[in-house]
């Protein structure tokens, strides 16, 4: 291994499939003899389903079969718990399956010739329902004697973290500097190309066989098996190209009802594939989005500019289901103090069921929201100061071996300094030892004065890989084919590649270790007949955890090739240095195994008149440790801040009482061409860390997280006014400056 193709930017190995349309999405499978299933939701927020009457839908010619919650032999999933029926409905004899809690929940499928007498049948279904009361936000739910939407969950709270540290009293007692405020973060649709969709069919083993996009085909394959009582042997998952995901599709949407239709449609006789495609409303209400939190934070200083104490009350809107709330809630937990050693800090988090649309992975997973308010107040903290917010977060960053506030330290590899420094000095600042001086901070412009800039600048950091004892490990085989050279490379690996370029990663490190041309390597992924757990595309972690499988998978089949071995067959599964839960009462824990670090330096413009706001210029550091392709990480870290500037400036999701307002893409707006910044300068740091594959760290997420607080700091820069709630949209922008009368 010579590391010689490590860093190069070879060219995807799936590009020129995607833009001649040769690689087939979900929605590009079909079959002869092919069915269709339509799901019907409830579009509802909250009700209990009385009855439901299918017979003219059944009569109807061309519908093969109506389901119903009674034809689900065991009607309920979730990732971390079992709380969400596959189809709300009486009779399946799981207790209050028959509530639906938000107007995306399932309650009948209908298995038709074609979409269109799907379509008509739907409208023949008679849904009886009692109407329950709504509530639309946290704050109502936890009212003493609100109606409860689990009745395992007291005061509809569906879990509660908490973070002892120090002694926060007396932390206060010594800060000369107090500052309080309270956030708000709202939600945010993942909005990616392709919609659900899938087909499934009995495959030639027998087995039922699901082609769906997700992100964890192990984990999909699992939640069939539940929900039908299946054993393993059974069920199939295979994922073809994926249309985007950003945590979207690590929940289930399409996967359980397509198995169920084909099992169903099995037990009567008819072996038929069926398929199935959402709408994009279909889309935006049936799948989950990112938890909105508010945040009231107090945070202390010493006038030398030592942080001393931070406490943080954050409350999570869940939505209807727990999802993957209580492991973003745990994020957040270690976020919300930032990068910073602080010796004292309290920190208490719930997160809350509510009836609006359930909440769960996103990009940054509970980071871009604990970070938001970290970074907030390091700002408001260093003007207070009157400190540069540069020189004020230098002081503070967390050291190797420094204890952090779950009593352990950070991993070694702590590079939160250098991304602060090195995208600083890229947006202008200088210093001279330890004193920093900022640029220009704010102008105006002098043919529209009108027209005010501002920069501003943030910093972050999360982890890569699963976290808090969860179990993590990723597999990986490699087979190689010739006799006196290596002519041929299988790869096989089940991690899902979501337009990340993870897949060329994988054969870029076999490569390297093989000492071979990428183009003799095959891979083949995401299949679970054929490959082993890989676990999701998902943390940041698939470079990290698939290259370390995918590295010891090779090295293991060279090692065999070298012994003479024809074929030279291995599998190598890597297993990353073990975290530990949190503590109940203190929070105590070794959380992660690694993390990331970067910081955004951002300079916007704001159109006092209209209230319009512009990202102009981004310039983000971010260390990966090792750029296994530094193409990819540019289009990782551009990528991320686009998607980082909607939810900062443009993106508004909106819900009322339970229901979506903004259920298409002319309703909630995403950053167009003509909204993404003129630049964006990508600096890859590449400070190896000391256990990933060739040194390579995660990119995924972590270039998303500090842009929002940058933003707002610019805008304060700009205006003189501290926004601490997004989207900056006109309206509110006008409110802040004082020219439109803020709504009660």
């Amino acid at each position: 291994m010579n590391d010689t193709l490590i860093g190069k930017p070879i060219k995807r190995i799936d590009a020129l499939d995607k833009v001649t349309g040769r690689a087939l999405y979900p929605n590009d499978f079909n079959k002869p003899d092919q069915l269709y299933m339509k799901t019907i939701f409830a579009e509802r927020p909250h009700a209990i389903v009385k009855s439901i009457d299918a017979g003219k839908a059944q009569a109807l010619e061309g519908v093969l079969m109506v389901l119903t919650s009674k034809d689900v032999p065991c009607n309920e999933y979730g990732l971390m718990k079992f709380d969400q029926p596959v189809l709300c409905g009486p009779d399946s004899g799981i207790p209050y399956a028959d509530h639906v809690r938000f107007p995306g929940d399932q309650v009948a499928l209908i298995i038709a010739e074609n979409s269109m007498i799907a379509e008509k049948a739907a409208g023949l279904i008679d849904i009886n329902y009692e109407d329950l009361p709504v509530l639309d936000t946290p704050e109502e739910a936890m009212r003493e004697g609100a109606v409860l939407l689990h009745p395992d969950c007291p005061s509809n709270q569906i879990c509660h973290f908490q973070i002892r540290y120090g002694d926060i009293n007396k932390g206060f007692e010594q800060a000369d500097v107090i500052v309080e405020s309270d956030y708000t973060t709202p939600s945010q649709e993942h909005a990616y190309l392709q919609p659900e969709a899938g087909m499934a069919y009995i495959d030639e083993a027998g087995r039922i066989t699901v082609v769906v996009a997700g992100q964890f085909a192990h984990e999909d394959r699992e939640q069939i098996m539940h929900a039908l009582n299946l054993p393993e042997d059974k069920v199939r998952v295979i994922y073809p190209a994926i249309g985007g995901a950003f945590g979207g599709r690590e929940d289930m949407s399409v996967q359980i009802t397509l198995a169920l239709s084909v099992m169903k449609l099995h037990e009567i006789g008819i072996d038929r594939p069926v398929k199935t495609v959402w709408t994009r409303r279909e889309s935006i209400i049936g799948h989950h989005k990112r938890h909105p939190y508010r945040i009231h934070t107090k945070w202390g200083a010493t006038k030398a500019g030592k942080l001393v104490a931070m406490q943080a009350d954050i409350i999570s809107d869940g939505g209807a289901y727990m999802y993957t709330s209580n492991k973003v809630l745990e994020n957040t937990l270690i976020m919300v103090p930032g990068p910073y050693r602080i010796p004292n800090v309290w920190i208490d988090g719930k997160v809350i069921a509510t009836n609006n649309i359930p909440n769960g992975a996103f990009r940054g997973f509970g980071a871009p929201q604990g970070c938001f308010a970290a970074e907030m107040q390091m700002n408001k903290l260093a003007e207070a100061l009157g400190m540069d917010p540069v020189e004020f977060r230098l002081l503070n960053t967390l050291k190797e071996g420094e204890e952090t506030s779950v009593r352990s330290p950070l991993p070694k590899g702590i590079s939160i300094e250098h991304v602060i420094r090195d995208c600083a000095k890229a947006a202008g600042w200088d210093n001279k030892g330890t004193h920093w001086t900022s640029p220009r901070l704010s102008w105006k412009d002098t043919k529209a004065p009108h027209i005010l800039h501002g920069i501003g600048i943030s910093a972050g950091f999360k982890n890569v890989g699963f976290s808090y004892g969860a179990p993590e490990n990723c597999w990986a085989g490699i087979t190689l084919l010739g006799k006196d050279k290596i002519e041929k490379v299988i790869l096989k690996h089940a991690g899902a590649d979501v337009g990340q370029g993870a897949h060329t990663a994988f054969i870029q490190i076999a490569a390297n270790v093989l000492n071979v041309p990428v183009d003799i390597i095959e891979i083949v992924v995401s299949d679970t007949a054929v490959t082993e757990n890989s676990g999701s595309s998902s943390a940041s972690r698939m470079t990290f955890m698939g290259g370390n499988a995918v590295l010891g998978a090779a090295q293991a089949a060279l090692e065999k090739w070298k012994n003479e071995e024809r074929p030279a067959e291995a599998t190598f599964v890597y297993r990353p240095p073990r975290t530990t839960p949190l503590d109940p009462e203190t929070g105590a824990c070794t959380p992660n195994f690694c993390y990331g670090y970067a910081a955004d330096a951002v300079e916007v413009s704001v159109d006092t008149r209209t209230g319009k706001v512009v990202i102009e210029k981004v310039i983000c550091a971010d260390d990966v440790g090792r750029a296994i392709n530094k193409q990819q990480v540019k289009g990782q870290i551009e990528g991320a801040i686009v998607q980082a500037g909607g939810y900062a400036v443009l993106e508004n999701f909106v819900q009322q009482k339970g229901k979506v307002k903004t259920d298409s893409l002319s309703t909630y707006l995403i950053p167009t061409i003509m909204d993404i910044p003129e630049k964006v300068e990508s600096i890859i740091i590449e400070d190896i860390d000391p256990i990933g594959p060739n040194g390579a760290r995660g990119v995924g997420e972590i270039p998303y997280i500090p842009l929002a607080p940058a933003v707002m700091m610019a805008m304060h820069e700009a205006t003189g006014v501290w926004f601490d709630g997004f989207p900056l949209l006109e309206e509110r922008v006008l409110e802040g400056l004082g020219v439109l009368n803020k709504k009660q």
